[in-house]
């Protein structure tokens, strides 16, 4: 294998870290604006209301996605593994 194809199948894997993970970051970004806007609207202070719709948030976008995450991951890793054989030669 040439340095551009173990390159390109690095720039591929942190792809995919990014792909898996923005939606679950993205909705704790989201949650947390909302969250903060309320704090500051109700001068409310409290640091631990933000943990918990947080928690929701990412326990429910990864009940939604959590298929599909799992499936992309599945087959990275199947074209990582069928890769094996060129990679020993």
């Amino acid at each position: 294998m040439s340095i551009n194809a173990i390159t390109g199948i690095m720039q591929s894997g942190i792809f995919l870290v990014f792909k898996l993970c923005a939606p679950v970051l993205g909705g704790a970004l989201i949650i947390g604006l909302v969250v903060a806007i309320f704090q500051a609207t109700t001068s409310i202070q409290e640091s631990t209301l933000t943990f918990l719709p947080k928690l929701f948030v990412i326990l429910l976008v990864l009940a939604l996605l959590g298929g599909w995450m799992f499936t992309e991951l599945r087959t990275y890793m199947i074209n990582l593994y069928n890769l094996i054989p060129q990679m020993a030669r």
